[in-house]
């Protein structure tokens, strides 16, 4: 048989040599310090390799370095790996600082970090501030003091405040105070023939309550896109007050005559009892009669004398109410 280990010991050392090549260029990144010398970077190869101890990507910090030094910026490698290790976003911030360096705008890195690690997007701030945003108000609608509801539109040219960035309140709060602005301005008005007349009145109105302080950015101008006319609330709060009116007075007429409903009934029910009184009453009279004869106090001449007196009576009311006689006789 033949031997095959000496042939494969030179194969093996190559393949653990090129191994132990790559371990060495990971370790010590020397191509990445050969760009930063280079690109005129002064950063140290120690330096290199304890940032990856650190866990910190070194090429993120290199080239961070190089674009900025390319733009005449002075940043430490260090500022930068603090700034990778606290969450920022490395190279936001690094075009951040280049635009706001080209357009003249202050901005240092410490505050741009600041802007970063506050959860907002620097480089879009910077962008705003070299070109101004244009913000649509949603419809705000305002009623006028004489009863005509008007809907608005505007238009909010804002431009980013860098240093309320931190802390400042977002677009949301500058849609909101626009709002209310435009809502105090058309309830000012005496009528709605004013604003559609001068719709830079609410402009100018909201642009003097300073609407921008607290904020992340600067309100440039408000203009008004649109009004239309709405409803004519007034009108409609009348409607509804005099529904309302017929209903209190309704119930008030329905509770009058449910008390007259029952006062009538109170006065029937009295009749019939009196009614029922005068019929005991009289149910009485042929027993005191007979009383009467039985103790000889009456007399038959003086019972038919009382009896031609009824029928005397009884003819007397039958000629003065014809109609009832009649009526009984139809009956």
């Amino acid at each position: 048989m033949i031997n095959m280990e000496p042939a494969l010991s030179p194969i093996l050392m190559i393949i653990g040599a090129i191994i132990a090549l790559f371990l060495i260029l990971y370790i010590l990144p020397v191509n990445l310090w050969f760009t930063a010398q280079l690109s005129g970077v002064k950063v140290n190869l120690l330096n290199l390799v304890l940032m990856r101890l650190r866990k910190v990507s070194p090429s993120l910090v290199v080239n961070a370095m190089i674009t900025s030094t390319k733009a005449g910026l002075n940043i430490t490698s260090n500022d930068i790996e603090t700034h990778y290790l606290a969450g920022g976003n490395v190279n936001n911030v690094i075009k951040a600082l280049i635009s706001a360096d080209k357009a003249n705008i202050p901005l240092d890195f410490k505050l741009a970090t600041a802007i970063d690690l506050a959860g907002r997007d620097v480089f879009d701030a910077v962008q705003i501030s070299v070109n101004p945003r244009v913000i649509n108000t949603p419809p705000v609608a305002a009623v006028a003091k004489d009863g005509i509801q008007l809907i608005a539109k505007a238009r909010v040219t804002v431009r980013a405040n860098i240093n309320q960035l931190v802390g400042g309140a977002g677009e949301e709060t500058i849609l909101a105070r626009v709002g209310e602005g435009i809502v105090t301005t058309i309830g000012s008005a005496n009528n709605h023939k004013e604003v559609l007349e001068n719709p830079d009145k609410i402009s100018k109105t909201v642009l003097e309550k300073g609407l921008d302080s607290g904020t992340a950015f600067e309100i440039l101008s408000i203009d008004i896109a649109d009004i239309d006319i709405g409803e004519n609330v007034g009108a409609k709060l009348q409607t509804d007050q005099a529904e309302a009116d017929l209903k209190v007075a309704n119930a008030r007429a329905e509770e009058r005559r449910a008390m007259a409903v029952a006062s009538e009934q109170e006065m029937r029910a009295k009749a019939q009892e009196a009614r029922a009184k005068v019929i005991e009453a009289e149910s009485q009279i042929p027993l005191a009669m007979a009383e009467a004869f039985r103790n000889g106090n009456l007399g038959v001449m003086d019972y038919y004398r009382m009896q031609n007196i009824q029928a005397d009576t009884d003819m007397r009311e039958s000629i003065a109410k014809p109609g009832a006689e009649n009526k009984g006789k139809n009956k």
